[in-house]
């Protein structure tokens, strides 16, 4: 039976900060979001590499994100920046190292090699390949500590050349690969980004059909998008009610060794059970961080 209580973290904002902004880093640590990004790769410019290599590094050294996952996205291995930025944070204390553009398995192993046994890898699906080899990459997850995968939604629209409109129709049968190649294996799955910042309605909207493609989160470029996200991807107060239900009416002695009980007239079985206790371990952890 899985641990829920001991296994679900709230990941439902995920937030890139460059690290070669100070105050991004400094407000960060007093953010609403779920995870903490600071970003080597696109939010850099290229002459600000190095340096904000030296800050994200310093940054973690100096904590101060309390709940926040910590995670730093790394320049790609083919970079000129890639080795060094995963050699600097091979003794890092954080969640993970985010690899963008992560289109084969042995990128994780040559990455796994550079950063020793350290941070757990999140890879960034967000080319054709990637897409086409996600069930080698997922299959290797085990071996090089990968426990989450992050939509790169803009660069797949580039590289497929697809317009994705308010509905990413385009991107959907991507999506749902990427989603069930996570679950495969137990990852995390975290949507992409949107690019509106001022429209809270739009944002929520796309944050709600992450969740109903069943991701667990979105990454996010600005803090004005944390709220709505939060918002989408804790769970309704009925959708608690409701697992309270199936949980109690499981442990009811009358009920131990039966698959399939009825609920408020609806026909529930065990599987039922187990996401009920994942809503309410993800409900009570979120509460936990209010």
């Amino acid at each position: 039976m899985p641990d829920h209580a001991s296994s679900v973290r709230p990941r439902r904002s995920a937030l890139y900060m460059p690290a070669s902004n100070p105050r991004a880093i400094a407000k960060a640590r007093e953010l609403a979001c779920d995870v903490v990004i600071l970003d080597l790769e696109d939010a850099v410019a290229p002459e600000q590499k190095v340096a904000a290599r030296l800050a994200a590094v310093e940054a973690v050294r100096a904590g101060g994100f309390g709940y926040r996952d910590l995670v730093v996205r790394a320049n790609a291995l083919d970079t000129k920046w890639g080795v060094d930025d995963l050699a600097a944070l091979r003794e890092c204390e954080v969640e993970a190292v985010l690899l963008p553009k992560v289109s084969h398995a042995d990128t994780l192993r040559t990455a796994r090699d550079a950063i020793g046994e350290g941070p757990a890898l999140w890879a960034m699906i967000e080319t054709a390949r990637g897409v086409v080899n996600l069930p080698a990459i997922v299959d290797a997850a085990t071996e090089v500590g990968l426990t989450a995968l992050v939509v790169g939604t803009n660069d797949l629209a580039k590289e497929l050349r697809c317009r994705p409109g308010r509905d990413r129709a385009p991107l959907l049968s991507v999506l749902t690969q990427i989603v069930l190649a996570a679950r495969m294996t137990g990852l995390v799955a975290l949507d992409g980004v949107i690019n509106v910042l001022d429209d809270e309605e739009a944002i929520a909207a796309e944050c709600a059909q992450g969740l109903e493609w069943g991701f667990d989160g979105k990454t996010l470029i600005h803090p004005a998008q944390i709220a709505p996200a939060n918002r989408v991807f804790t769970p309704a107060a009925e959708d608690v009610a409701w697992a309270e239900k199936i949980t109690a009416a499981f442990a009811a002695p009358e009920h131990a060794v039966q698959g399939a009980i009825r609920v408020d007239g609806k026909m529930v079985e065990r599987l039922h059970l187990d996401e009920a206790r994942r809503t309410l371990a993800l409900h009570e952890a979120i509460q936990a961080r209010q």
